[in-house]
């Protein structure tokens, strides 16, 4: 059986995004082998691939990230066969940076253009290059504004009140013309 026919090994990363006044996106050197990779890694026995993402970007950035939308999936062939890597887009969170797993020589946090040009692999280019700019625009948006909900005003004379309803008695009825003319007609004379 050839290497094209065993079942892919799963993984799962994230492209990492540091706000600022400039925001940044991770892009880590693997020991192995000295490449700039994205950050990801492989699943755990029985993880699934968002717990893998995250866990894998802490530890190849280190820093705690906070999970956002899922943005896709790479597939390849790698040194071991096949491969299928899960991607979502994360935020850094603010801190001290952690201790980088042991796998891992280095981090950089790269503008978006400059994250693309530093990757080695071809397919990770292609995929930053297609979804970086829409993940860092998501990255900065502004978070819907939620309603405020303000206190009751407390009671006063300036306090609108709703209206009571009127008497039966002046309630709208609907009259046919020829008694609307002798109402009418009533009203007029009275008045008189």
């Amino acid at each position: 059986m050839g290497k094209s026919r065993r079942t892919p090994t799963m993984a799962a990363g994230g492209i990492v995004i540091r706000n600022g006044p400039r925001p940044l996106i991770a892009v880590v050197q693997r020991r192995r082998d000295d490449a700039w990779v994205l950050p990801k890694g492989k699943l755990k026995l029985n993880e699934k691939p968002i717990a893998a993402a995250r866990r894998e970007a802490t530890e190849e950035t280190g820093s705690e990230v906070r999970v956002h939308e899922f943005l896709g999936l790479i597939s390849y062939v790698g040194g071991n066969g096949p491969k299928i890597a899960h991607f979502w887009r994360m935020q850094a969170l603010d801190g001290p940076p952690g201790k980088l797993t042991g796998d891992i020589r280095a981090v950089e946090w790269l503008p978006l253009s400059a994250a693309v040009d530093r990757l080695d692999l071809p397919h990770e280019q292609s995929f930053l290059r297609n979804v970086g700019r829409e993940a860092l625009r998501k990255a900065v948006a502004k978070p819907p504004k939620r309603p405020v909900r303000l206190p009751p005003l407390p009671p006063s004379d300036k306090t609108p009140v709703a209206p009571a309803p009127p008497p039966a008695d002046l309630r709208p009825r609907w009259i046919g013309l020829s008694q609307f003319a002798k109402r009418l007609q009533e009203a007029l004379g009275r008045s008189d």
